[in-house]
């Protein structure tokens, strides 16, 4: 959705939207570079880029039994 707004942009704020984009892959880079694991959990991406997982609105979600 991003890309589709890059377009709407003027050429000076899709420099500015580009490297802000190379510097979220940096740090996705270095957190990458730094750990043990084989890959980086969603968790950790997620702390990296600063971000927070969405909840699912009240009432979506089925419980393990429900609809039986």
């Amino acid at each position: 959705m991003v890309r589709v707004a890059v377009w709407l942009l003027d050429q000076d704020d899709q420099v500015h939207v580009a490297l802000a984009e190379i510097e979220l892959c940096c740090e996705l880079m270095i957190a990458a570079s730094a750990t043990t694991e084989e890959r980086l959990s969603a968790e950790r991406i997620d702390e990296v880029l600063d971000v927070f997982p969405r909840v699912p609105a009240q009432g979506t979600r089925r419980s393990a039994g429900a609809g039986r």
